[in-house]
């Protein structure tokens, strides 16, 4: 397969030198693409020096179709693991081809993974990063029954225990609004502003199916995987949906639940309000 080959092996300066846009060429367009992906077999979307990223395969890919050095700037930096549906990054490239062409003729150069769902023209100073208007949609995926299914191992988390999801509701529901969810950030970052906006956040139950939809105008790290532990704990009778508010209001990380495992997130879209 394709992602298996030509694995790279960097040091820090050199990830930190193709982690930031370089100046664009002369003639240079700079193209938007919005990405999906089955995030199982890489190690996230940075590149990394022990492991093949969804980075790393787009860069290569466009250096076969362009022949220029390319690098790409994502959006959101998914984890290990961690898949998507409509990820968003941007190159700057002087190839000849079409901008609305080009999600076609990359994704011949892509793994069966690897998706552009579409591609177009920006303006030359547009970054996925920061912009004044951004809304993420991520969802995380349970499969709740008895026995596995294997159909749904790579793209969800396996519960064995009923899970009460009218009591998930309910506690999801103290995570509405604008908070501080230092509870649910990972410890190992250097964030210091913890607040956020939630503007939805679901539990959507078909059969075994059990989706956790969250809509918000930033996350921090792990935030979702968190929240979806918090309220997995919720299903299963070891919280009281009114224990998540307490969570909320304690700002410590070790009163919430566990981190979710990574198969069951899928980042779903990116709005820009445009």
């Amino acid at each position: 397969m394709e992602k298996g080959t030509g694995q790279i092996h960097l040091g820090t300066e050199e990830i930190r030198k193709i982690s930031v846009p370089n100046n664009p060429a002369a003639g240079a367009r700079r193209i938007r693409l919005v990405i999906a992906y089955d995030g199982t077999d890489y190690c996230g979307w940075q590149i990394q020096p022990n492991g093949i990223t969804i980075e790393e395969v787009l860069n290569k890919a466009l250096k076969r179709l362009t022949g220029e050095d390319i690098h790409v700037i994502g959006a959101s930096r998914t984890d290990s693991g961690v898949h998507a549906l409509g990820n968003v990054a941007v190159f700057d490239t002087t190839s000849s081809i079409p901008p609305e062409r080009m999600s076609y003729a990359l994704n011949q150069k892509l793994p069966e993974d690897i998706v552009i769902i579409r591609s177009e023209e920006v303006p030359s100073g547009w970054h996925p990063r920061y912009r004044d208007v951004v809304v993420k949609t991520y969802e995380y995926h349970i499969y709740n029954a008895p026995v596995k299914n294997p159909l749904r191992r790579r793209t969800s988390t396996h519960i064995s225990f009923p899970l009460d999801v009218q009591k998930m509701q309910k506690g999801a529901e103290y995570l509405m609004g604008e908070h501080d969810f230092a509870s649910f950030c990972n410890v190992r970052t250097d964030v210091q502003d913890t607040v956020r906006t939630v503007t939805e956040l679901q539990i959507i139950c078909d059969g075994p199916e059990i989706v956790i939809r969250i809509t918000g105008n930033g996350f921090l790290y792990n935030m979702v995987r968190i929240i979806a532990g918090t309220l997995i704990r919720v299903g299963r009778g070891f919280y009281e949906p009114e224990k998540v508010r307490e969570i909320l209001e304690a700002r410590e990380r070790t009163e919430a639940g566990v981190t979710a495992p990574p198969n069951g997130l899928v980042l779903v879209g990116i709005d820009y309000g445009e």
